[in-house]
């Protein structure tokens, strides 16, 4: 039988082997820094991009933020030229109220009657004045009942009084002013 000694060849084999492990390990480790060296530029990237998206957010939310400030500003503006605007409607649409009350005074006054004063708050007017008798007064709340521009008169007190060595009645009463619905439009433009 031939002999064969096996030991060098064994020996080779196991440093090949164990060279090719080193190589391999060495290979694994640098496959892995690279890898790992890839995965972290890769994310160290999406945060710089998702931090550039978030700045220009936050960029675009404080033009929003000025913008809404501005609409703010000029929601209070329109209304308060819209408050303006319908106050100096209210006063175009009454500036007749006075004239009607004096005329519808004077034409329902009856003989007998002087006003005082003339109050107005509103549409409420409070009348002060004297009557030769308390009939007058009655005949005078009367007419201004069938008034188209008044109504409601309420007698608040009657009393007697002494006016240039003559006896009276002082008297005053509250009336409503009554706003027409469609003639005083078109009367206030006549």
């Amino acid at each position: 039988m031939i002999r064969i000694n096996l030991l060098p060849h064994r020996e080779q084999k196991r440093r090949d082997r164990r060279q090719q492990f080193y190589v391999g390990s060495v290979a694994m480790i640098v496959i892995g820094l690279l890898i790992g060296v890839a995965v972290h530029m890769f994310i160290a990237a999406q945060v710089d991009a998702q931090q550039r998206k978030n700045d220009f957010f936050r960029a675009e939310i404080a033009k929003l933020d000025v913008e809404i400030a501005e609409i703010r500003t000029l929601r209070q503006q329109i209304d308060s030229l819209l408050s303006r605007k319908q106050v100096i409607e209210s006063l175009q649409g009454n500036r007749a109220e006075p004239v009607n009350l004096l005329n519808e005074l004077a034409r329902q006054m009856p003989e007998g009657v002087f006003l005082r004063s003339i109050r107005q708050a509103g549409s409420r007017v409070t009348l002060n004045g004297y009557a030769q008798s308390n009939s007058r007064v009655s005949h005078l709340m009367r007419n201004l009942d069938d008034s188209p521009y008044l109504a409601q008169p309420g007698l608040v007190e009657v009393k007697a009084a002494t006016l240039n060595n003559r006896r009276v009645a002082e008297f005053t009463l509250n009336i409503n002013l009554v706003r027409p619905s469609g003639e005083g439009g078109e009367e206030a433009k006549q």
